[in-house]
């Protein structure tokens, strides 16, 4: 069946190495006083920061700067730069950096307008709504969580061990700039484990029951072979131009909305990968990567053999006159060799650093304690059966 869906993304993206001359006027059209706000010293090492600020000088607007925002963005850094934004009264938000810088941003701009706890937009018990939220820009250094051009952002919370995501309209960016030429020194390891994030966002959604829009699967299909084809280049030649664009846009619309198309079914991997990172802060990318194949392999069964057969065929090119569950079989045999030998990332959560120790309390934390309505409903003994598929 296809559902009804409204699709609404009002950002607009500066694409390329020539855009950052419109910086100053784009922030100008939400006032004077802005917050830079950006993670350890990449912006820097790369010149990024110093562009940026003599763009906002020549502006004429007023800065002031929120540095240090973890990879996997904690709520003391959403709560600091929300107390910035209401002491010295900010205008307009500019989030430098990747996915977690950006997700922190969006949080910061939402809490600046509240007198609660941030945590709260957050906290599965309290869901305050996001009534409004300060003006955000973006200038994008990594691909990967597609935060530039989406709706939602996820934060750690150590105290309680919880990494949590939410969606709303109110944390769109009003404008993005995405130059490739900005993530030339991201190390391959990040190139791999943003590529596996990408990946991951649209396997989410194309491994899907329904009966639903076709163009939709051939456009997520055509993504995931630009992911397999250019992540491995980029990988090896940081430089590419034509790889690092490639990647950069698939990061955008893979998660921007587009793909979803009404598609009501829930992710499955992400709510398991954010148990791991939230316990031992390993990398977002790698977590997923380690999961993907094994979650393929246990939810694979007669009545969704089709689904990897359409995968296998389309995205990886298996014979289609195969039987269709050795095609499914080698779709997840290539799924894998993609993740582990031409990523090059680790295949097992003890190679992560991670043992059996939570996996009954991030099973049950990943399903809400009930069921996971994803591609394959899930509880909480199958999530730790996959967790357990990863041990090796």
């Amino acid at each position: 069946m296809i559902h009804d869906f409204i699709y609404d993304i009002p950002v607009r993206v500066y694409f390329g190495c020539d855009h950052l001359k419109h910086l100053g006027a784009e922030l100008k059209k939400y006032g004077t006083r802005v917050l830079l706000t950006y993670g350890g010293g990449s912006i820097k090492r790369i010149g990024l920061y110093d562009r940026v600020v003599d763009e906002i000088r020549k502006a004429g607007l007023e800065l002031f700067e929120l540095s240090g925002i973890e990879p996997n963005p904690r709520i003391e850094s959403v709560r600091r730069g929300a107390q910035m934004c209401k002491d010295h009264k900010i205008d307009v938000l500019l989030a430098v950096g990747g996915g977690s810088t950006i997700d922190a941003t969006k949080f910061m701009a939402a809490g600046a307008c509240v007198d609660f706890d941030p945590w709260d937009f957050l906290d599965v018990t309290k869901q305050a709504p996001v009534k409004r939220a300060l003006p955000i820009v973006s200038i994008l250094t990594l691909s990967a969580t597609g935060s530039e051009m989406d709706t939602g952002g996820v934060i750690s919370n150590p105290e309680t061990q919880d990494k949590l995501g939410r969606l709303d309209p109110a944390l769109l960016p009003k404008a993005s700039f995405l130059d490739p030429t900005n993530t030339f020194t991201v190390s391959p390891y990040q190139t791999a484990c943003g590529s596996a994030d990408i990946m991951s966002h649209l396997i989410e959604v194309y491994f899907n029951m329904d009966q639903d829009l076709y163009m939709l699967d051939c456009f997520m299909e055509g993504m995931m072979k630009t992911v397999i084809r250019y992540a491995p280049v980029a990988m090896k030649e940081p430089d590419n131009y034509e790889a690092r664009a490639n990647l950069m846009w698939t990061s955008s619309w893979a998660i921007n909305g587009f793909v979803n198309a009404g598609k009501r079914q829930a992710w499955s991997c992400h709510p398991m990968e954010h148990e791991l990172s939230a316990i031992y802060d390993i990398t977002h990318g790698l977590g997923l990567a380690i999961l993907t194949p094994r979650w393929m392999e246990y939810c694979l069964d007669e009545s969704t053999v089709s689904k990897y057969v359409q995968f296998g065929t389309n995205v990886f090119g298996v014979n289609p006159s195969l039987e269709p569950m050795e095609i499914a079989k080698k779709a997840i045999s290539c799924m894998s060799d993609f993740f582990f030998n031409k990523l090059e990332l680790k295949r097992t959560l003890p190679e992560a650093g991670i043992d059996r120790t939570h996996f009954a309390v991030m099973a049950k934390k990943s399903v809400g304690g009930g069921t996971l309505p994803g591609f394959k409903p899930l509880n909480q003994q199958d999530v730790e059966n996959i967790y357990e598929m990863c041990m090796k």
